[in-house]
C-alpha cells in the first residue's frame, strides 16, 4: 500500500531542457502532417504571399501556419481565436508551432490569402495521395451538396427592398453632408476623398446585389432569344423542330403569316399581269384575305397568341401562389444564394460539387451559386479528367495502368491492381440527368432518370425506370438502367459520392463556410476537401512513414 502522495510542486524548475518530442508519442498523426507538409509538398504559394527582410518583428514560417490550419480543420475548428488557444493549451497545436504562439489575426490574415493558393494545395495533396498508391479511377461519382454561407436568410432582400435601401442610404448621406456643413462651413465636411472608399461598405454591397440581380434578367432574357433563334434557324433548315419555345411562338406566327399574305399578294399580281396580257383564266382567284393558306396561319397565330395568354396567367399564378418574395440577393454575402435542401426549406448558401473516386478521394471539387446540378456536369467532368491525367504521372510505376486510350473506348482501362489509366465510369444522380450530358463527349457514364427506388423497381420489371417524355438518349439511359450491370454499378453511386460529404459534415463538423464572397468560400471549401483526403490516406493506412520515405527515394 502507498504511504502518501506524489509531490505536487510548480515552483520546482527544469533540471534539464523539455524535449518537445516527448510531449507526444511517435505514432501520433500530427507528426505525419508536419511531415508531410515541411517534406512533400511545394508551398512557394504561400510563401509568394509573405514579406520578409524588412524593418520590424520577424514574420511566422507559412508552413508552420498552414500545417495550424490543417490539423485545426482536420479536428473540426475553424475559429481564428479557438485556434489561438488550442495554439496555448493543446499539445499537439504547440507541438506544430514549436513554442510560437500566433494570435488569432495572424490566422485571419493567412487565411484571406487563399484564394491564390488553395488550387496549388490541392492538386499537390492529390499528388501525394497517388504516390501513396491511391486514386483508383475505375467508377468515379459526380455529386452536389448544400454548404451553409457566413450569411443569414434575414439578410436578403428583393429588387424593390434593395432601391429601398439605396434611396434610404443617399437620403441619409445627404442630411448628414447638410449637417456637417451647417457645422464646419465650406471648409470642412467634405474632407474625406473619394479614395478612401471601400469595397466593404454596405452601400456597396447594395449597389452590386441590384446589379446581379439585373444582370441576372438580362441573361434570362437572353438565354430565351437564343434559343427562339436555333429554333428559326432549324426550322429555315428544314428540320422538324416541334413547338417553338415560350414567347417566340407569337413571333414567328406572326412572321409566317406575314410571308404568306405577302407570297399571295405578289401571286395576285401575277395573274393580273396575265390578264393584261390577254391570258384568259377560268373563275375568280381568291384575294389575300380569303385565301386558305391565310386563313390557316391567322388561325395558328390565333392559336399561339391565345397560348402565349394561358402561359402568361399561369405564370402570373403561380408567382401569386409562390411562397416566398421571389429572387432576391443577401447583404452579407451577395455571391450566396438561397438553396433548397433535401427535407425541406431552404438554407443560405452554396452548392459544392465533388467528383470522387472509388478509395474516397475528392479528386476535383468546385463551388456554385447555382443551386441546380445539370449544368454542372460537362465542367466538372472535365476537371475530373485533369485530375486523372495528374494521378497517372505521379502514380507508382507498379501500379499504373495502360493509361488512357488503350483500355476501352474511354480511356478506362484497368491493371491487376484495379487502378486504371483514365476515368472508366461516371455515376451521378437524376439533378443530372439530360439529353447534352449523357451525349457529351468524355468517359462513360450512367445518370439516373428517376428516383433510386424507381430504378430498382424498373429493374426488376414492375415499371419504367424514368418519366415517358424525354429523348433518346435519356431513354437509352433508361433502358440501361434496367439490366443487371447497370443497375449494379449505379449502386456504387450512394457509396462513393456521400461517404466524402458525410465525412466533411459529420466528422470534421463543416456545416458553414467562415469566409465571405465566393472566391473565398471556394478556397476555404477546396482547402477543406484537400484536408479531407489528407486523413484519408491517413486512416486507411496508406499515410506512413515507410510509405513517405519511399515516395522521397
Amino acid at each position: 500500500m502507498a504511504k502518501g502522495y506524489r509531490p505536487v510542486d510548480r515552483d520546482q524548475p527544469f533540471l534539464v531542457p523539455p524535449d518537445m518530442r516527448e510531449w507526444l508519442p511517435e505514432d501520433h498523426p500530427v507528426w505525419l502532417v508536419i511531415r508531410v507538409v515541411d517534406d512533400h509538398l511545394d508551398t512557394s504559394a504561400f510563401h509568394a504571399r509573405r514579406k520578409t527582410g524588412g524593418a520590424g518583428t520577424a514574420g511566422y514560417d507559412p508552413d508552420m501556419l498552414l500545417t495550424v490550419l490543417v490539423w485545426a480543420y482536420a479536428q473540426g475548428v475553424r475559429s481564428s481565436r479557438r485556434i489561438e488557444a488550442l495554439c496555448a493549451t493543446d499539445v499537439a497545436f504547440r507541438v506544430i508551432c514549436a513554442g510560437n504562439l500566433p494570435d488569432h489575426a495572424t490566422f485571419a490574415r493567412f487565411r484571406a490569402e487563399f484564394p491564390d493558393a488553395v488550387a496549388a494545395l490541392f492538386a499537390e495533396i492529390l499528388a501525394l495521395c497517388a504516390r501513396l498508391g491511391m486514386g483508383r479511377l475505375g467508377t468515379v461519382a459526380l455529386d452536389g451538396m448544400k454548404i451553409a454561407a457566413n450569411a443569414s436568410k434575414a439578410a436578403n432582400r428583393t429588387g424593390e427592398g434593395l432601391r429601398k435601401l439605396a434611396r434610404e442610404a443617399v437620403a441619409g448621406h445627404a442630411r448628414a453632408d447638410a449637417e456637417e456643413d451647417g457645422l464646419f462651413g465650406d471648409g470642412r465636411g467634405d474632407e474625406v476623398p473619394e479614395e478612401a472608399w471601400s469595397p466593404r461598405r454596405r452601400d456597396e454591397r447594395i449597389r452590386r446585389a441590384l446589379a446581379d440581380l439585373e444582370a441576372e434578367r438580362t441573361a434570362a432574357r437572353e438565354a430565351a432569344a437564343q434559343r427562339a433563334e436555333v429554333f428559326r434557324e432549324r426550322r429555315r433548315g428544314g428540320q422538324r423542330t416541334g413547338r417553338a419555345p415560350g414567347p417566340a411562338a407569337v413571333e414567328l406566327a406572326e412572321e409566317n403569316l406575314a410571308r404568306v399574305r405577302a407570297a399571295r399578294a405578289a401571286r395576285l399580281a401575277e395573274l393580273e399581269e396575265g390578264r393584261a396580257g390577254g391570258e384568259r383564266r377560268r373563275g375568280r382567284a381568291a384575294g389575300v384575305d380569303d385565301y386558305c393558306r391565310v386563313k390557316e396561319a391567322e388561325a395558328r397565330l390565333g392559336k399561339a397568341r391565345a397560348r402565349a395568354a394561358e402561359a402568361g396567367r399561369r405564370a402570373a399564378a403561380r408567382e401569386a401562389a409562390r411562397k416566398g418574395p421571389g429572387p432576391v440577393r443577401n447583404l452579407t454575402d451577395p455571391d450566396s444564394r438561397l438553396m433548397p435542401v433535401r427535407g425541406g426549406g431552404f438554407i443560405q448558401g452554396y452548392n459544392a460539387q465533388n467528383v470522387t473516386s472509388e478509395d474516397g478521394l475528392v479528386i476535383a471539387t468546385g463551388l456554385t451559386g447555382d443551386p441546380v446540378d445539370c449544368p454542372w456536369f460537362e465542367p466538372m467532368v472535365r476537371a475530373a479528367e485533369d485530375a486523372a491525367a495528374l494521378i497517372g504521372q505521379h502514380r507508382p510505376a507498379a501500379r499504373r495502368g495502360p493509361g488512357p486510350g488503350s483500355g476501352d473506348q474511354h480511356g478506362g482501362g484497368r491493371d491487376g491492381d484495379g487502378q486504371g489509366g483514365g476515368i472508366g465510369l461516371v455515376l451521378a444522380d437524376a439533378g443530372y440527368c439530360s439529353e447534352a450530358n449523357l451525349t457529351c463527349d468524355g468517359p462513360d457514364r450512367l445518370i439516373a432518370v428517376g428516383k433510386r427506388r424507381d430504378l430498382e423497381k424498373a429493374a426488376l420489371g414492375r415499371q419504367r425506370a424514368g418519366p415517358e417524355r424525354g429523348g433518346p438518349a435519356i431513354h437509352a439511359m433508361a433502358g440501361r438502367l434496367r439490366t443487371d450491370d447497370g443497375i449494379t454499378a449505379y449502386r456504387q453511386r450512394g457509396h462513393i459520392a456521400e461517404t466524402p460529404h458525410g465525412n466533411i459534415k459529420h466528422n470534421m463538423g463543416l456545416r458553414q463556410l467562415s469566409m465571405r464572397g465566393k472566391p473565398k468560400a471556394s478556397a476555404e471549401w477546396k482547402f477543406t476537401c484537400a484536408v479531407h483526403n489528407l486523413l484519408k490516406a491517413l486512416s486507411t493506412g496508406h499515410l506512413t512513414s515507410q510509405a513517405l520515405a519511399a515516395t522521397a527515394s
